[in-house]
């Protein structure tokens, strides 16, 4: 019986930096002979190949940003400006990981001016014919939740995640994925530099929508509200309506993708070149204690 097509889609800069802070913290940054911190790799790696067992898609892709500017900037100048420089010993494994992912034969899809989220919803929204997961740890991507698409958060360790469905968000949210865009543009993003309408959070933002629907229902019954949070919104008017083009993942990335390129059976013997060559020794040593990763094939160090 031929298996059903199931894309899954891996947020690679996500997985990155969760791997770098997980082992920086305790100043484990596994430089190798040739002074190359490799510890964001190693970890990026084992959660791809954990994923990838423990899901059984028949293909894989993982997408990346591609620098800090994409036309969110445009619209907004301050947008992620808070964020800090990445630490220096995170700086060479940005293209390094890349590397590493292609010598596993998984593809990595990015476009500059954009993010991975929009490569992932772009993808995720064309794909018809399969089904589709996506791994990552930023809520942002539980508004492409659909039939067809699941967003699974990671957790704490490797193999654990919070698995979404279309319906056990709305279960647990009382709104759809699609009314998230709008809580996100009432109640603003600090980690994404974009403040929302100043003094309305989260708990104040979900009720809103859940009683007017969007925020076209919330204007058109702004006489509705309470004196505090109709002065609030006719305040930050405009930055409501941008708050949200910022929280919204831009679905039509003019990017070149086909579920072909993205058939995943075995690691390849690049990839376990691209091991010695880079002496990702945690990397190795999980590989030969976790034989059964799809059956492929795993050498003897």
């Amino acid at each position: 019986m031929k298996k059903d097509k199931h894309l899954l889609l891996i947020d690679g800069m996500a997985l990155l930096f969760r791997s770098f802070y997980a082992t920086a913290v305790t100043g484990q940054f596994m430089i190798n002979s040739k002074g190359t911190p490799t510890n964001a790799i190693q970890g990026l790696m084992k959660h791809l190949l954990t994923a990838v067992d423990k899901i059984q898609p028949t293909h894989t892709a993982v997408c990346w940003d591609m620098g800090s500017a994409t036309f969110r900037n445009e619209l907004y100048t301050e947008y992620k400006a808070n964020r800090e420089a990445p630490p220096v010993e995170m700086i060479p494994q940005f293209d390094l990981a890349k590397e590493v992912v292609g010598a596993f034969r998984f593809p990595n899809i990015g476009l500059v001016g954009y993010e991975a989220d929009d490569c992932i919803g772009t993808i995720a929204k064309k794909v018809q014919d399969a089904k589709i997961t996506i791994l990552t740890g930023d809520k942002d991507l539980l508004q492409l939740l659909d039939n067809n698409i699941d967003v699974l958060i990671l957790q704490k360790g490797f193999g654990n995640y919070k698995w979404y469905t279309h319906e056990v968000f709305e279960e647990e949210k009382g709104i759809t994925p699609e009314q998230f865009i709008d809580v996100k543009a009432l109640m603003g993003d600090p980690s994404d530099g974009y403040p929302g309408v100043k003094g309305i959070g989260e708990k104040t933002a979900m009720k809103l929508i859940q009683e007017f629907e969007h925020i076209e229902g919330i204007i058109e019954n702004i006489q509705q509200l309470t004196p505090g949070q109709k002065k609030k919104l006719e305040a930050d008017m405009e930055m409501l309506h941008l708050s949200r083009q910022l929280a919204k993942i831009h679905c039509e990335v003019p990017l070149e993708f086909t579920l072909e390129q993205a058939i995943w059976k075995e690691i390849p013997d690049d990839g376990h070149e691209m091991i010695e060559t880079l002496e990702l020794k945690a990397l190795r040593r999980f590989i030969v204690q976790n034989q059964g990763f799809n059956n492929q094939k795993v050498i003897d160090f």
